[in-house]
């Protein structure tokens, strides 16, 4: 008998469980890490999620390598630090908390102007294109200075405007939450675009543009609808960070900018969702904590970017989720051995390279302080042969043991792969 009544899906837990668990860390992180600094920093961390998010809805949803994404996120910051100013001088009565909202319609104003010439190809020259753009807008911001304020930049004061709840957003912990609903919304705007037709069919002009040009869409306009979205986020996280640091200079449309959005999405995972995420964290903890223990952070960020795209190109999301496709099948607990070994044995080589780099990079920059430096606990001599040589002789131990490790694993590997396989086919046979 035919039914004459709608059937509703059941909710899906599993992902209501994951959003409630991303609220509650949102909600109790800065009470666990209660200083200043830790706000400043779970704050950067907020901002970069936003675009690093909307950028792979550039690269790992639609497949286009953008070059020039800065030219969004940055135009939504000087917009939005224009329009806090507006506010302070009384000309504007807009609440502290939309001003963000300023920043992604000036993201999303950008990108409808520049969007459809940017869209009309794909592929490489459409990485030339945001290239080029990129550098036309950075060129730009120094020769109008009435508007991106020269070398000096654009300052505001954010404890300004109307006071609802006696909510001013000096401190930090204030604008951390302002964030934190920011941060939270926008991902899950950006997790409902992957699910709606727009998002399905970018997927489909990424993954095979002639079929899709062949059932009768229209693929620069799919690209140019999703690049104006994207760009809309992207300005949001810009009006974020002009409300956190108070100030915006010409270096966020940068190509450095740019740079630094497609490396840490890519290292985070560009076909997951989750991925940028991950990235955005990394970047974060990058710029912020890396550079202030080392003065060669950036030798060791350019390593690991190496190291990944040579052997995880899918990024840290990926190593995630291959994992929990062993841990699934029951699979993981005979390779802890096999992690822990490769982890040793890689801190090892690490620790001897990283010596060695130090030592190196003491003797270009810091000679004037004599050739002694302390590098984890240890003094070492960068004009002496001995701390060379044992620094030489750490790296090449670890990298030979890890050699041994790593094969024995890839054994191991291989054979749980196998075993998976063979599960996989005798459930499809039942």
């Amino acid at each position: 008998m035919a039914q004459n009544y709608y059937q509703f899906k059941s909710q899906n837990r599993g992902r209501f469980v994951v959003w409630s668990l991303f609220a509650v860390l949102l909600l109790v992180v800065p009470l666990v890490f209660t200083s200043s600094l830790s706000h400043t920093i779970l704050s950067q961390m907020g901002i970069a999620i936003i675009v690093c998010l909307s950028y792979n809805m550039l690269l790992g949803q639609g497949g286009m390598l953008s070059f020039g994404h800065a030219v969004y996120s940055g135009m939504g910051a000087f917009i939005a630090i224009h329009v806090l100013n507006l506010v302070s001088q009384g000309r504007l009565p807009l609440p502290v908390s939309l001003i963000p909202l300023a920043g992604g319609m000036a993201g999303l104003g950008v990108a409808l102007l520049l969007g459809w010439v940017t869209t009309k190809k794909s592929a490489t020259t459409f990485a030339m294109i945001t290239l080029g753009v990129g550098e036309l807008v950075w060129a730009m911001s120094l020769m109008f200075p009435d508007f991106f304020g020269g070398e000096g930049g654009v300052s505001g004061n954010r404890v300004t405007g109307p006071k609802p709840l006696g909510i001013t957003f000096g401190p930090q912990i204030q604008l951390y939450y302002l964030i934190a609903i920011y941060t939270f919304i926008s991902t899950a705007l950006m997790f409902a675009f992957t699910r709606t037709p727009l998002g399905r069919m970018l997927n489909a002009v990424r993954d095979n543009p002639e079929r899709v040009e062949f059932v009768g869409y229209d693929t620069q306009k799919v690209r140019f609808l999703s690049f104006v979205i994207a760009a809309f986020f992207a300005g949001i996280s810009g009006g974020l960070a002009a409300l956190n640091f108070e100030i915006v200079t010409s270096e966020v449309v940068s190509g450095y900018r740019s740079g630094a959005y497609l490396l840490f999405t890519f290292l985070g995972g560009a076909t997951f969702f989750f991925g940028p995420i991950i990235g955005a964290v990394l970047m974060v903890l990058a710029f912020v904590l890396l550079s202030e223990f080392t003065k060669a952070w950036l030798l060791y960020l350019g390593l690991v970017f190496l190291f990944m795209v040579m052997f995880a190109p899918g990024g840290f999301a990926s190593l995630i989720m291959i994992n929990v496709r062993v841990a699934s099948y029951g699979k993981l607990k005979p390779l802890w051995l096999n992690y822990l070994a490769l982890l040793v044995t890689a801190v090892i080589a690490f620790v001897g390279a990283a010596a060695m780099i130090e030592m190196l990079y003491h003797l270009q920059l810091d000679a004037a302080l004599g050739s002694q430096l302390h590098f984890m606990g240890v003094r070492l001599n960068a004009a002496g042969a001995g701390s060379w040589g044992a620094a030489a002789s750490v790296m090449l131990v670890g990298l030979g043991f890890f050699e041994l490790a790593r094969r024995r694993f890839t054994g191991k590997w291989g054979d749980i792969q196998e075993s998976i396989e063979k599960e996989i086919k005798r459930r499809e046979a039942l």
